[in-house]
């Protein structure tokens, strides 16, 4: 009996916890719905709490160099305290919001290079480890972020990949403590001016800040140097803007001036804006629909036709801004294939 009671403290014949979610697809400002199964181990549990959490694999930099580590960047609990008797069968239902800003992971159904996300589950167990479980997540596009990469696509630009960077970009307001880069090769007509573009949305109920990075090519008498521009678009303006015209006269505004609005890491210097900050339509709220079709039957060339596979790997982790411990962390990256280049 002492035995069993010191496996079942290092979590041998304790209790189990399988996540099962309804739907693995969502959009930012959505849910996600399911139901956190239980079963009870050898003995008696106290269950102290279950908690669900989004986390994702956000870029750091670090002194000269950068790592990757594992970030959960919104957690909710779905239970309180309670006794879970031996062998008990037990599923506790939850609906987790999703950020607006949280990052986009695929396109039209197609996993966006360098993009991971899941759903952490943890299980806190008096006097034993914490037992966890973890799913992968699909975030897909608002409508009008699908319009704007449609617009890069027919435009000529390539899909390069896509990250996340721990800063904030100051004078965009943001509740993430970091952002999401979609860098494309510059389409042709651009390729004499800039080398490649990096995309960002910041999203809110009302609409999107888009923020245009371009790495601009040198001149006889100027080296090359990155411009930016920031703009704003209302949800309502998705079925209703020529995308095509609108983008490329951001990335002409943009490449036409110097220098501008620049994204920082936490705890760097933040330096203002120089690019005018456009709106375009008012800020309405977009009326959301729990539907996940991906295909809009419309012409032009498609981000499905550009986007590759999905890429998972993670070196270190951080939940909630700080180191995953390293036994929990090696669970999860052979869960979800971690480490995997």
């Amino acid at each position: 009996m002492v035995f069993k009671k010191m496996l079942s403290a290092f979590g041998v014949g304790g209790p189990s916890v399988d996540t099962v979610l309804a739907n693995p697809n969502t959009r930012p400002g959505l849910t996600l719905d399911g139901q956190v199964n239980l079963v009870g181990g050898d003995a008696p549990a106290a269950i102290e709490q279950v908690v669900v959490g989004l986390v994702t694999r956000v870029e750091v930099e670090s002194g000269d160099g950068e790592y990757a580590g594992v970030m959960e960047f919104h957690r909710m609990p779905v239970s309180g305290a309670f006794q879970l008797a031996p062998k008990q069968q037990l599923s506790i239902p939850f609906q987790l919001p999703v950020p607006w800003e949280t990052p986009i992971t695929d396109v039209y159904g197609q996993r966006l290079y360098g993009m991971t996300m899941g759903l952490r589950t943890e299980l806190a167990v008096a006097r034993a480890v914490d037992k966890g479980d973890l799913d992968q997540v699909n975030v897909h596009p608002l409508p009008v972020h699908e319009r704007i990469l449609d617009a890069f696509a027919q435009l000529g630009f390539r899909f390069k990949g896509a990250d996340l960077e721990r800063g904030r970009i100051h004078g965009v307001h943001q509740t993430l403590p970091f952002y999401q880069e979609i860098e494309f090769f510059a389409a042709p007509q651009y390729a004499q001016l800039i080398n490649e573009v990096e995309l960002t949305f910041v999203t809110s109920p009302q609409g999107v800040d888009v923020v245009l990075e371009c790495d601009k090519r040198g001149g006889f008498l100027s080296a090359g140097h990155d411009v930016f521009g920031r703009y704003t678009v209302a949800h309502t303006d998705a079925d209703r803007t020529d995308w095509v015209r609108v983008v490329d006269g951001w990335l002409q505004e943009t490449t036409s001036r110097y220098g501008g609005l620049r994204a920082q890491g936490f705890g760097a210097p933040q330096h203002g804006f120089g690019a005018p900050h456009q709106a375009y339509g008012a800020p309405h709220g977009y009326p959301m629909q729990h539907g996940h079709g991906h295909g809009h039957g419309r012409g032009g060339v498609g981000m499905g036709g550009i986007v590759a596979g999905a890429a998972l790997g993670a070196v270190g982790g951080m939940v909630a801004g700080e180191m995953i411990e390293d036994a929990v962390e090696g669970d999860f990256a052979e869960d979800w294939g971690f480490g995997e280049e």
